[in-house]
This record gives structure tokens, C-alpha cells and sequence, in this order.
């Protein structure tokens, strides 16, 4: 089995001597330059005196005067080509040039040594080798910190990996207020991006960072390369508020937002077609936070149905969300039950999909998507005998291609709690730790290699964690996020009882009774309180690209519209009625009475009635907007929910409005005029 190695950075092989020659000729090297280039440059005037020595005054002024052009061409060029250099190093390069060939022409004329000459070269010489070699120093040392800011990656690499003993190049590609990014050029031939990861924390104690604040990982497309993220990770240590569902009412193939990344980008991972092992040690966070804002997002999903087990704290971690799961399992019985019954309908899902030519789940096919959860999951997998063991290890190769995750919550992933088949089919989401022999149980090689460290939280900072699956880039699987907090009171801390409260108040408004499932999904599921699923066949949930007249038809606002206008509730909700029973006239029943025909527009005619409408809701005084806002426009026109969705659309593509995703609002900053 393998272990974390604590070995941080191997021994170089040249030794520290040669290191030290190396380094103090490379500085005497480059601070004798100036010298030498004074010397050349009094040698050239001494040379162009000897060759070009005229008693004739006109060969005198012409000889000036070509000189003289020479010089200001010369002087032309330096200072265009020094501007990328800032005001001081463009006037030093500049005036350098100017007057050392200034010199030239004069003792080209009058002769090197002369009494003007020679003082000058001497006096005026050795004062601007002077200035180059200050110069030199301080950009050596940083001391130009203002100057160097401009590129604050090579700056902070200049200070910190020559103390690692690394000698890198490094750029900055974007900067913001919260992190750094960049490329690492290393000696080609002599280091990898490996050795970079080895020696981060040396960097970092050399820059003076705290630790965890450089993140670096491959460059795929050149093995001397590195790129690398500096942020500072102080500012997750307190927690971060939960911000709602990010995309209530879309497909579960579509992104979640579980957390923060230190550098304050939101994590957006795509949870479908793999399983994820959640490991972290007890008050890590990994239920409160890791369960709780997966599981938040996933039920305001309209395509997904979660089957859950906890079999060790019962109802204490998912009870708040029971409402919105189509089935909790707490006892060994009723998640034995429940595995099995889902084991068995992993084959006719395959073969429904191999039907509709689908090598894989998609949105769409017909059949509801399951998300498996199993919380303290070696005691699940110890109650199960050893045939039901291999038929759920059997379902857990299976299910990915028949719709389906299975996510497995535990403090400790060695061998005695998860079986080695099961280990490797999963991604790694690891909150705190105990040490790090723990930690290389949590995180996948590739986290390790790239300086992944969850032992630096233990409990101490519940939340905090690493993510290494599909979807996730590879310069931030060793980066740490903080998972959103449920329930944080007046002085900013988590409380418990408000996280209990707002999960209930979560799972109350996505209940698992009012979501479309399939048929086979609702015969498995066991709702709270007794409530029966609302299962369909497969075909009701079917929606084929090619059976589709308009791609804006799939807009979830456009297909719950119902709910919009509905102001009472259903009297008899168990009367449902199909598309194709037949309506009975009741002779008794009054003569009904239709809405006259829509008027007929041209394109023009609807875009013009579009914008017309929009400035009227701007002069009522309204600044913002739902779809249902253009309901007179659909019932008094022939435009469709649809077609306006699109134009809606283009109108936000052409900054004339905006859109709240939060709110699922269109915005409107000034009043909407096209011109």
C-alpha cells in the first residue's frame, strides 16, 4: 500500500559550493558589463581617431556630422525599443546611448586622451557604469518593490525560489484583488513542474507566505513548465454564508456550487457519470458541509432523485433533509432493501438506453437520474453479507452509464473500511485530517504530488477541503476550497440550530412528492410521511433534440409555467388526468366561450411589440422583470412563451438588459431601447 512521503525535496546533486562559485560569477558577470562595454567603447574612439585622423577641415565636419547622425539613430532606436521598461530605465538606457557616442565623435576628432576627452571618459564614464551596477543591485535584491509590482508573480519567485535553491523564471498571465496567476519556466533539460511541487513550502518560507498560499500543477503542453495560483488562504477562515441553489429547476448535469476556492472563485463541478469518496476526520465538516450543500443542490434539480443511508447516526445528518429524499434508510434492514432493489434495475436501465442508442445517462432519455448516498459507509458495507457485497460492488462498476452516482461518506478510507475494487473507482473529496498518513487515504496521487495538505486543518477549520474529480481543472485540485456554511448567527459563527432550521425550510420547498420521476424510480422510492411519488412512463420524460421545434422550448422557465399562474391549490390532487382520456360534454354545462384569435405579426411587427412593452414596465417604474411579466403579449399576439425567451436573450447578448441568476430575474439598468 502506498504511503504520503514526508520527503518535501530531494538532494541536488552538484554540490553547495559549486552552487556558491556558480552563483557569485554569475553576479560578477553581470555587474561587470557597464565596465566592459565603457572599455569598448573608449577603445572605438581611439580607433576611429587613428583611422579617421584629417587635417582637411571639410573630412573634419563630414566625418562630425556622420558620426553625429549615427549617434542619433542609434539614440532613436534605444529609446523605441526600451519601452517596455518604465520612465527611469527608459531615460537611463536613452541617455546612455546619447552620450557615449557623443564621446565617440568627440574623440573620434580631437582623440581619446586628450585633456577634454580623457576627463570625460575617465569622470563621465565611470559614473555611468556606477549607475548601472545600482541599478543592477536593487533589482538583484527587490528592493525596486514598486517597480517590480508590475509583474508581482517574478517578483515573489525572485525573492522565494532563489532561497529554495531553484533557479525559475516566472510571469504573470492575470491578476486580480484575491489571487495571482502565472507561468514557471524552469532550466530545461535539469527540472520538471514535480520538482517545483516538491519545493513549494520552501518557497513559501521564503517569500514569507502562509502556508497553502501557492498552488501549482502541470502544463500539458511543455514539460519545463509550470503554472501556478497564489492566493492567501487566511481569508477562508471563517465561514461562508450559502448562497441558494445556483440553478433551481435545471438538470443534474449541470453544474453544482458547493464552495468557495481560496482564490473566492466559485467551485463549479459537474457531478454526473462518476462516484466520490468524501473523507474527513470527526467535526471536519463533511456532513454539515460536504452532505448537506451537495445534497442542497441536487434536489432543486428537476431530473434527479436521491436514495440515502445512514445506519450509524440515523437521522442526525440527513434527517433535515428527509423531505426532499425519495428514500432514507437508517436501519441495516431497510438500506440492505434498499441496495438491493437497486441493484436489480441497473440492467433494464442499460438496456433501456442501449434502446435509444445511448452508450450513457444524458438529460432527457426518459429516466431520472439517482444519486446514491451512504453516510458512514464501513458500517453499511460491514452489515452487508458477502454476496451482497459483490452485487454492490458489482452496481458501483454499473450505474455510472445506467444514471447514477454513489457518493460514500467516511472518516478513514484505509483498507479495513473500503475495499481496494471501490477505492479506485471514485473521487477524492477530503475535508481535515489527523496527519498526514491519514491524508494519502483522502486525496488521489495527483493531490499529493501537487502539495495537497488537509492535515494543516485537522477539525480546527470545519469546511475547508480538496476536490480531485471529472470537471475540476488541474491547477486547482490542490487548491483549498470552503464548503458554504448553513445557519450563521449574528457574530458571524455557525450555529447549529439555524442550520437545522434553514436545511428544513430548504428541503420544505423542494419536496421529493412534487418532482416527475420515472416509473420504475417511484416504485423504489418511500417518501416522508406516506406521500406517493409522482411517477410517469419514461416517455413522458423523454426530450429528444430532433422532436424539438425550438431550442428555447428546454428553458426550464418555459416548461414550469403553470406555476405561475396557479393562485389556489389542487382540490383533489389525486385526480390525474392522461393525454389522451376523452373530455365528456356535459349537456347541462354552459356553452363555451374561446378567446378570439391571436393577431397575426410580422417578426418586425413582434420585436417592435417586444420593446414596446419592455418600456412601458420601465415608465410603470419597474427596473426588473420575470417572463411572466410578458403574459399579455402571448395572449393578445401570436407570440410564443418561446419566441420571446429567444429575443430576451439576444437582448442580454447585446448588454440592452441584464439577468439576475440568482433571482431568475431580467434586469434593466436604463430604459430598453434598440437603436
Amino acid at each position: 500500500m502506498a504511503t504520503r512521503s514526508k520527503e518535501l525535496a530531494t538532494v541536488d546533486p552538484e554540490s553547495s559550493m559549486d552552487k556558491v562559485v556558480a552563483k557569485g560569477v554569475s553576479k560578477l558577470v553581470t555587474l561587470s558589463g557597464p565596465w566592459v562595454v565603457g572599455i569598448l567603447a573608449f577603445g572605438v574612439g581611439t580607433a576611429f581617431h587613428a583611422i579617421l585622423a584629417s587635417d582637411d577641415p571639410q573630412v573634419v565636419a563630414w566625418t562630425a556630422f556622420l558620426l553625429s547622425t549615427a549617434v542619433l539613430v542609434l539614440t532613436g532606436v534605444t529609446y523605441g525599443q526600451s519601452h517596455a521598461r518604465g520612465v527611469w530605465g527608459r531615460i537611463h538606457t536613452t541617455a546612455t546611448t546619447l552620450l557615449s557616442g557623443l564621446w565617440v565623435t568627440a574623440a573620434t576628432i580631437n582623440g581619446s586622451t586628450t585633456v577634454v576627452t580623457g576627463r570625460l571618459v575617465l569622470i563621465g564614464g565611470f559614473t555611468m557604469a556606477l549607475t548601472w551596477n545600482i541599478r543592477t543591485i536593487i533589482r538583484l535584491k527587490g528592493w525596486d518593490a514598486p517597480g517590480a509590482m508590475s509583474d508581482p508573480l517574478a517578483l515573489l519567485f525572485g525573492q522565494g525560489a532563489e532561497r529554495a535553491g531553484l533557479a525559475i523564471e516566472a510571469r504573470t498571465t492575470a491578476a486580480t484583488a484575491h489571487k495571482v496567476e502565472g507561468a514557471v519556466q524552469l532550466e530545461q533539460g535539469r527540472q520538471t513542474a514535480e520538482d517545483l511541487q516538491r519545493k513549494v513550502p520552501y518557497i513559501e518560507s521564503g517569500i514569507g507566505l502562509p502556508p497553502g498560499s501557492i498552488t501549482t500543477s502541470l502544463d500539458p503542453d511543455d514539460a519545463s513548465r509550470a503554472k501556478v495560483t497564489i492566493s492567501d488562504p487566511r481569508v477562508m477562515t471563517r465561514p461562508i454564508p450559502w448562497p441558494g441553489p445556483s440553478r433551481p429547476g435545471a438538470s443534474v448535469a449541470e453544474p453544482f456550487r458547493l464552495a468557495l476556492w481560496q482564490d473566492l472563485d466559485e467551485l463549479r463541478y459537474v457531478i454526473i457519470g462518476h462516484h466520490l469518496q468524501m473523507m474527513g476526520m470527526t467535526g471536519a465538516g463533511k456532513g454539515f458541509g460536504g452532505a448537506w450543500n451537495y445534497l442542497a443542490e441536487f434536489v432543486t434539480r428537476f431530473d434527479g432523485a436521491v436514495f440515502a443511508g445512514d445506519i450509524t447516526k440515523g437521522r442526525q445528518t440527513l434527517g433535515p433533509l428527509e423531505e426532499s429524499l425519495h428514500r432514507f434508510e437508517t436501519t441495516p434492514a431497510g438500506v440492505k432493501a434498499m441496495l438491493s432493489e437497486l441493484q436489480k434495475q441497473v440492467k433494464p436501465r442499460t438496456d433501456y438506453l442501449a434502446g435509444k442508442g445511448l452508450a450513457k445517462w444524458k438529460p432527457g432519455c426518459g429516466l431520472t437520474y439517482w444519486l446514491i448516498w451512504l453516510e458512514e459507509f464501513p458500517d453499511i458495507f460491514d452489515c452487508l453479507s458477502d454476496k451482497e457485497q459483490e452485487q454492490f460492488l458489482s452496481m458501483l462498476k454499473a450505474i455510472r452509464s445506467a444514471g447514477g452516482t454513489i457518493v460514500m461518506s467516511l472518516q478513514r478510507s484505509d483498507y479495513t473500511q473500503m475495499p481496494t475494487l471501490a477505492r479506485g473507482q471514485l473521487a477524492k473529496m477530503c475535508f481535515g485530517v489527523e496527519n498526514s498518513a491519514d491524508a494519502s487515504f483522502g486525496l488521489s496521487e495527483r493531490q499529493q504530488d501537487a502539495g495537497a495538505r488537509p492535515e494543516l486543518w485537522t477539525n480546527a477549520q470545519p469546511g475547508m477541503a480538496y476536490l480531485d474529480a471529472p470537471s475540476i481543472p488541474d491547477g486547482r485540485i490542490a487548491m483549498p476550497m470552503r464548503t458554504y456554511a448553513w445557519g450563521i448567527d449574528a457574530a458571524g459563527e455557525f450555529d447549529d440550530e439555524l442550520a437545522n432550521a434553514a436545511m428544513r425550510e430548504h428541503a420544505a420547498r423542494w419536496p421529493a412528492a412534487d418532482k416527475r420521476v420515472d416509473e420504475t424510480t417511484a416504485a423504489l422510492s418511500r417518501l416522508a410521511g406516506g406521500a406517493k411519488p409522482l411517477g410517469v412512463a419514461a416517455a413522458l420524460l423523454e426530450r429528444p433534440a430532433d422532436l424539438d421545434d425550438d431550442p428555447d422550448d428546454d428553458d426550464e422557465e418555459v416548461r414550469n409555467v403553470a406555476s405561475e399562474y396557479l393562485s389556489t391549490d389542487d382540490p383533489d390532487p389525486e385526480v390525474q388526468a392522461g393525454l389522451d382520456d376523452p373530455i365528456d360534454d356535459d349537456p347541462d354545462d354552459p356553452e363555451w366561450e374561446f378567446t378570439p384569435p391571436a393577431v397575426t405579426m410580422t417578426p418586425q411587427e413582434r420585436g417592435a411589440a417586444l420593446m414596446k412593452h419592455l418600456k412601458g414596465l420601465w415608465d410603470g417604474g419597474a427596473r426588473d422583470f420575470a417572463t411572466r411579466d410578458l403574459r399579455p403579449l402571448w395572449e393578445s399576439t401570436d407570440m410564443s412563451r418561446a419566441w420571446a425567451q429567444k429575443q430576451l436573450k439576444r437582448l442580454i447578448e447585446a448588454d440592452v438588459i441584464g439577468y439576475d441568476d440568482d433571482a431568475q430575474r431580467y434586469l434593466m439598468s436604463e430604459r430598453p431601447n434598440v437603436d
